[in-house]
């Protein structure tokens, strides 16, 4: 693998880095929605023009791929749907292991409710296909209710839902990381047939020479990809569908976050190579850079572009192609394949989401994040009825019938159709039902709590102060004044609760500062913490924030350790969806009140007079 570009590859990098860019902007999820549903009508005009012919005879070319006499022999639908349909689940497998080690589902208490839905939502659409298909062929099509497209529920989501959908989002995310775990096992263990062991030991040490890869931390990419290729090679000759070596492969990858040392490593290279720029330099800080950042993480950061806007798109295009002529349409009317993968997808997903989501949270009531509401969950378990990419996926798995093949792609575009117009029902009667009111959004969503937030006083104090702020906000820094004089005038009848906003499109150093302050608390110094912060909010490089740290006292490994290592995105992301939530949009922004949830967003100057006479009048 070249370091350098070379005039070959020159336009495809030009082209990844458009789709990097594009993935990254807030409309991403809907961009690649789009390219899902372009792909899927191409396929479906393509398929039932007056060339439709050229679908099938296009999609069943062989293309061979030998090396002496030994070699793979694939028509062009199958290389989509067992190679390049490895990369995606590759990418599927990263964002699992990603997650469960620094994202939503490290925090098990936050992603308790999703992953019981997401089972419940696995197991009722199973059930309930099967009431319709007890037996024969099309009862080993079953998994195809099983799964949820991510792509097309966060596009659908994102276009059809409420307004305020950023907890909702959070919730379907976690629950589709389950759902994709749970789909991965059922192709496993239920969709592979006649099992070469030999092949399977193969494909097996191929697996260990991945693990020893990441035992000597090996970082470089090439080493991963020539053993990644030896296993899918096995893993196809085993018997065992391929496209599990990606997800396999991806679960070994060492995830992280950046190492500090290797961070100022990088550093010290960049500023190297601005001194002196020459090509070994270059190189170096390159390599530096790549090194600071986990195998994971580059590679889901790398491919996931190319997953999204490349490969699934054509995955659709070579198996939605279904020719809706008037038999095939008459058949799937009356067929109970068809209707059984409708009522999976659609009543099942609603049904089993919603109802354990019901269940979950009568039995533990503050299971439900702030702003999250079961109407919201109900409109979100519709939508997770669009069951398209791995649906359409185990229906060439689990049928060789090409009429029952089609019969099943019918069921799963009308029931992706069915769910996202359900969904977009469910959260317009919701809307009717309970309409957003204006002094709804002036009251604090999430009550105060003492095992939580971080409070300032006596925690039974009668008066509150809520703020949301941003270390680096220099009138959040203004604040602290007035919020000390405030203090003082109320003695222990006041109690001060801060939350944090960082504001990163404005200040780039306040989401390193808040992670920060949540390790100073850790070792039981927020308040020393944030003061200190506050005071220098004009100086809060992490060298700075690290200096800090050292005159507080700090155990330095252990607060690298947990600045490094995440344990403490999962608070503030909490606070920032809270403020999201409750459409605060700047900082500060105070709250005040009495007791723990009539708090009510306090309007205009933020000064000790201002905020004394309002606490008074309460």
């Amino acid at each position: 693998m070249a370091d350098q570009i070379t005039p070959t590859n020159r336009p495809m990098a030009r082209f990844a880095e458009r789709i990097s860019r594009a993935r990254g902007e807030k409309n991403s999820e809907t961009l690649a929605a789009g390219f899902l549903l372009a792909a899927t009508l191409i396929a479906l005009i393509w398929a039932n023009s007056p060339f439709g012919e050229t679908y099938q005879s296009f999609w069943h070319t062989e293309l061979s791929v030998t090396v002496g006499e030994h070699g793979i022999s694939l028509d062009l639908a199958h290389w989509v749907n067992d190679g390049l349909m490895a990369l995606f689940f590759f990418v599927v497998g990263l964002e699992v292991k990603r997650e469960f080690a620094m994202g939503e589902l490290t925090d098990r208490s936050r992603a308790a409710i999703p992953i019981v839905a997401a089972v419940a939502g696995l197991a009722a659409p199973a059930l309930l296909f099967l009431a319709f298909n007890p037996s024969g062929p099309a009862a080993q099509a079953w998994g195809v209710v099983i799964s949820t497209d991510t792509a097309f529920l966060l596009g659908a989501l994102a276009v059809l839902g409420p307004k305020k959908a950023a907890r909702l989002r959070i919730f379907l995310l976690t629950l589709a990381v389950a759902d994709d775990v749970g789909a991965l096992a059922i192709i496993a263990f239920f969709y592979t047939d006649n099992l070469d062991v030999v092949p399977l030991v193969l494909a097996f040490v191929g697996l260990g020479l991945i693990f020893l890869l990441r035992r000597l931390e090996v970082w470089r990419g090439v080493g991963y990809f020539v053993v990644a290729l030896f296993t899918w090679v096995a893993m196809y000759e085993s018997g065992v569908h391929p496209t599990l070596a990606g997800v396999m492969i991806a679960l070994i990858l060492p995830v992280y976050p950046p190492r500090r040392t290797e961070v100022e490593r990088a550093a010290d290279l960049t500023r190297a190579f601005r001194q002196s720029p020459n090509p070994e330099y270059a190189r170096a800080a390159r390599l530096g850079l790549d090194r600071a950042v986990s195998v994971n993480e580059r590679l889901m950061r790398l491919y996931q572009p190319y997953t999204a806007f490349i490969i699934v798109p054509i995955f659709a295009l070579a198996n939605a192609g279904v020719v809706l002529s008037s038999d095939t349409l008459k058949a799937a009317s009356t067929s109970t394949l068809t209707w059984g993968i409708i009522a999976g997808l659609v009543l099942g997903k609603l049904v089993g989401i919603t109802a354990a989501s019901a269940v979950f949270a009568r039995l533990r009531p503050s299971s439900l994040a702030p702003g999250l509401t079961l109407s919201h969950i109900a409109g979100g378990a519709a939508m997770s009825g669009i069951g398209f990419t791995i649906s359409l996926f185990i229906i060439d798995l689990a049928l060789d019938d090409p009429l029952l093949a089609d019969e099943a792609r019918v069921g799963v575009l009308v029931a992706s159709v069915i769910a996202a117009l359900l969904g977009w029902v469910l959260f317009r009667i919701d809307e009717k039902i309970h309409p957003p009111k204006a002094e709804a959004s002036l009251r604090i969503l999430r009550p105060v709590d003492a095992k939580r937030d971080h409070i300032r006083g006596p925690v039974d104090a009668p008066l509150t102060i809520v703020e949301y702020a941003d270390f680096e906000c220099p009138f959040c820094s203004k604040a602290t004044g007035s919020v000390a004089e405030v203090r003082k005038h109320f003695g222990d009848d006041l109690r001060y609760v801060y939350r944090h906003l960082p504001l990163d499109d404005y200040h780039p150093h306040a989401r390193y500062a808040a992670y920060a302050s949540e390790a100073a608390a850790a070792q039981g110094k927020f308040w020393e913490m944030a003061d200190v912060l506050f005071r220098n909010s004009d100086a809060l490089e992490p060298d700075d924030i690290d200096g800090y740290a050292r005159e507080l006292g700090l155990d330095m490994d252990r607060f690298e350790d947990d600045i490094r290592t995440g344990d403490y995105v999962v608070r503030v992301e909490d606070d920032e969806l809270d403020a999201s939530s409750s459409d605060v949009d700047g900082t500060p922004t105070f709250y005040l009140g009495r007791g723990d949830k009539n708090l009510t967003r306090h309007v205009g100057p933020y000064d000790a007079a201002t905020l004394i006479r309002e606490l008074e009048s309460m």
